[in-house]
């Protein structure tokens, strides 16, 4: 049985997390990205406690997926050290997942 995920990334600017979602797209690596922000993050980094404004990026794939989802953000991402996190969906919606499944395989042809 597949597993789907919702993979999640940051960046400090809108247009670097559109560049990951339009080439994860491209790719067929996820069916759906979505960002939101800007939103306040804290975080120990170095020795120290930062605070920026980031974007949110939310991508919805398949599980067999992550590593190459995982290798497109690290190529993509300005940050040394990027936030990629992974959790499970527990559940979903038929049709939802089955939409998932069908944007995330190959076209034949």
């Amino acid at each position: 049985m597949e597993r789907y995920i919702q993979v999640t990334t940051t960046t400090e600017r809108r247009e670097d997390a559109e560049r990951i979602a339009q080439t994860l797209l491209e790719r067929r690596l996820a069916a759906c990205a979505q960002i939101s922000g800007p939103i306040s993050s804290s975080y120990r980094w170095r020795d120290g406690i930062e605070s920026a404004s980031e974007w949110l990026c939310a991508i919805k794939t398949r599980d067999a997926l992550y590593a190459q989802v995982e290798a497109a953000i690290v190529a993509l991402h300005p940050y040394e050290t990027p936030e990629i996190v992974a959790v499970a969906l527990a559940a979903g919606s038929a049709p939802y997942l089955t939409w998932i499944e069908e944007s995330t395989t190959p076209a034949r042809g």
